[in-house]
């Protein structure tokens, strides 16, 4: 018996940034796949001769990446944009757990449609999800953001958080939003369990994240890593956003948050964490040397007012480090290009105009996210082998008229348009607009449970 005829798919005459070990670009090059794989990229045209091609793609005009790696989110705050506009983070996270913890599953589907879609049209391909609010009797609300993300065709890397410091305890979130350990830690076991899929290639793989130092005690943040590590699962979670934080875990714990979470197991090449703003050298030092990621989330921390993240000393270190939308009630744009220009211009606004070049902006996207989530081996750069998720920008428009340098050009310019968009080689986007679920009826969707939300909430 022989083998069955891969189905080709041919892209040529477009700008390739490959994002390799060598960061080689080609001004104008091809790329070959084959089924779900890149099978061929480079210069100029297409080998000749290849057979079962169902598709070429006179891509003139365009630059081609690899797809953008989203690696920190909260699909489920896609209902509550636009409030606390004016408050940082404890301050905002008091007015708004209240809203969350009336949640259900109804509404976490739609909010993680929204949240996806919003990513996937401008670029994405991989997308993480950080979910820690499980109010009691509200469904089955990590199989709604699977569903939502098997619908749309997105890699999907959800991690199954927790929270069980309330209120009365010394924590921040009401003590009714919180679980306790034991059902937590049970819930999460079963995720893993029913979804969690190690095989290469995987669109779906879940991780163990407790919520953050000061909405989760110390015994669930090392049962957690115990937990993960028996499962063979990544772990992940909040750290180091904020001064009051840090404050926090001095008062309480006698150490600052890197100290504190590593006290507790959760350093090491499967954690990554989110936002890391407020690192010393000897913390730097600690996630270099553990191989510990971190999620860089610029818009939501200047949303909030918390600071700038060391990441150009991060990078220097070889700390893994890819991009995050976080939640949209704190990143309302919802979606990742704007992150590359962001992160950019806030450390350039810190260090100088030479804290964080454009391609090291690139890099954080894709191959470092892919990094961040332990796929590099398959994912963020395009090159033989590695599985067919790859964006096409196109940038011969208005906007990106006069900027020569492509990569540059995506980087600074306003956000590109997406011609097409792959995931494991199939179409995602398509001249910009969604080819796997309809727009407009995500967006009332969206709007309907919001505004069910809001009602519940004020307890109409």
């Amino acid at each position: 018996m022989t083998a069955a005829q891969p189905r080709r798919t041919v892209i040529e005459n477009c700008a390739l940034a490959t994002v390799d070990a060598h960061d080689t670009e080609h001004p104008t090059g091809h790329l070959v796949i084959a089924d779900e794989r890149i099978e061929s990229v480079g210069p100029g045209p297409a080998p000749t001769g290849l057979t079962g091609v169902v598709r070429r793609v006179d891509a003139g005009g365009h630059l081609a990446t690899p797809g953008l790696v989203n690696t920190h989110h909260h699909f489920y705050q896609w209902l509550t944009r636009g409030l606390a506009q004016d408050a940082v983070l404890f301050d905002w996270l008091k007015a708004l757990y209240p809203i969350w913890a009336r949640i259900d599953e109804p509404m976490v589907y739609e909010a993680a449609r929204a949240s996806l879609a919003m990513m996937v049209r401008g670029g994405v391909t991989t997308a993480a999800d950080h979910h820690y609010v499980f109010p009691r009797g509200s469904g089955d609300l990590l199989g709604a953001e699977i569903r939502a993300a098997r619908e749309l065709g997105v890699r999907f890397h959800p991690t199954r958080g927790s929270m069980d410091l309330g209120e009365s305890a010394g924590g921040l979130p009401p003590d009714f939003a919180v679980e306790t350990i034991d059902a937590a830690l049970a819930a999460t076991e079963e995720a893993i369990d029913t979804h969690h899929d190690p095989s290469p290639g995987s669109m779906l793989r879940v991780g163990v994240a407790p919520c953050s130092p000061f909405s989760v005690t110390t015994d669930l943040l090392r049962e957690a890593a115990a937990l993960a590590r028996r499962k063979g699962v990544r772990l992940h979670t909040h750290g180091s956003e904020t001064i009051e934080e840090e404050r926090f875990c001095k008062e309480r714990f006698g150490m600052g948050p890197t100290d504190y979470l590593d006290s507790t197991g959760w350093l090491g090449d499967d954690v990554w964490m989110a936002h890391c703003v407020h690192m010393n050298d000897a913390d730097i030092a600690a996630f270099a040397r553990t191989g510990t990621g971190v999620a860089h989330c610029p818009s939501s921390n200047a949303r909030l007012a918390a600071g700038t993240a060391p990441v150009p000393a991060l990078l220097a270190a070889g700390v893994p480090v890819g991009l995050g939308v976080d939640g949209t009630a704190s990143n309302e744009s919802g979606e990742l290009h704007t992150e590359l220009r962001n992160s950019l211009l806030v450390h350039r606004l810190a260090g100088g105009a030479d804290a964080l070049t454009i391609r090291q902006t690139l890099r954080m996207a894709t191959y470092g996210g892919a990094r961040v989530l332990g796929r590099a081996d398959e994912l963020g750069s395009l090159e033989p082998g590695k599985l067919a998720d790859l964006v096409l920008w196109r940038l011969d428009g208005l906007g990106h008229s006069t900027v020569a340098d492509p990569v540059a050009a995506l980087v600074l310019g306003p956000p590109a348009p997406v011609t097409l968009s792959l995931v494991h080689g199939r179409p995602v986007v398509e001249n910009g607009r969604l080819v796997t679920a309809d727009e407009d009826a995500i967006a009332r969707a969206a709007r309907t449970e919001s505004r069910r939300l809001a009602r519940i909430a004020a307890g109409d």
